[in-house]
C-alpha cells in the first residue's frame, strides 16, 4: 500500500487544524467512510454483536485520540483497520473462554442436502461457520476475515497486520484447511 491518498491528507489536515464543531465534523467524515468495514472485521472478530458493537466504539475513540499523530506512511484506511484489529482481539481476549466451544454438527436434512426449509438451512450453516471460524487462532481470523469479509488483497493485509506476505499466504492456507476441516 502506498501513503495516504490526497482525501486522506486532507480530511486529516482539516482535523488536525480545527476545533470543536469542525474538527468533529471532520472525524464524522472518517467515521462514516469507515465504519461498516470496521464493524464488519470486527463482527468476524468477536463473533458477537454486542462484543463487535463495543469495539467499534473502542476503536474510533482510539482514532480520535490519536489521529492527530497519523503520519501518512500507510493510507488512512490501512491505519484504522490496524487499530480496529487490535482493538477487537483485545475486546475479544477480556471475555471468559467458553469451555465447550465445539462446532455444531449437521443435522439430517443439511446433510443429505433436502432441507425443507432452504432459509434455517442457510441459518444453521452460518452457524456452523461462525462456531469454526471462533475456534481459529487470532491470527488466522484475522487474516481471513481481512479477505474474505474486507476483499482486502494479500498485500494490504500484510501492510495492516505488520508481517511479510508470505506469512498472510500461509495464515489463510491454514485457516481455510481447519475450517475446511471442522465443517466436514
Amino acid at each position: 500500500m502506498g501513503a495516504a491518498r490526497d482525501g486522506d491528507v486532507a480530511i486529516v489536515a482539516r482535523f488536525r487544524a480545527t476545533a470543536g464543531v469542525e474538527r468533529d465534523a471532520a472525524f464524522g467524515e472518517i467515521f462514516e467512510v469507515h465504519r461498516s468495514q470496521v464493524f464488519a472485521l470486527c463482527l468476524r472478530l468477536c463473533g458477537e454483536r454486542a462484543l463487535a458493537e463495543d469495539a467499534l466504539q473502542e476503536t474510533f475513540l482510539e482514532i480520535y485520540r490519536s489521529l492527530s499523530r497519523f503520519r501518512g506512511d500507510a493510507q488512512l484506511g490501512t491505519w484504522i483497520h490496524r487499530i480496529a484489529l487490535r482493538t477487537a482481539l483485545h475486546v475479544r481476549a477480556r471475555q471468559p473462554a467458553t469451555p465447550t466451544a465445539s462446532i455444531p454438527s449437521a443435522g439430517p436434512h443439511e446433510a443429505a442436502g433436502s432441507d425443507p426449509n432452504p432459509v434455517l438451512a442457510a441459518r444453521e450453516h452460518v452457524r456452523r461457520v461462525q462456531a469454526a471460524f471462533d475456534l481459529l487462532p487470532a491470527e488466522q481470523r484475522a487474516a481471513i476475515a481481512l479477505f474474505s469479509v474486507d476483499g482486502l488483497t494479500q498485500l494490504e493485509i500484510a501492510a495492516i497486520l505488520g508481517i511479510p506476505e508470505g506469512t498472510v499466504w500461509s495464515r489463510l492456507h491454514k485457516a481455510r484447511r481447519a475450517l475446511a476441516a471442522a465443517l466436514a
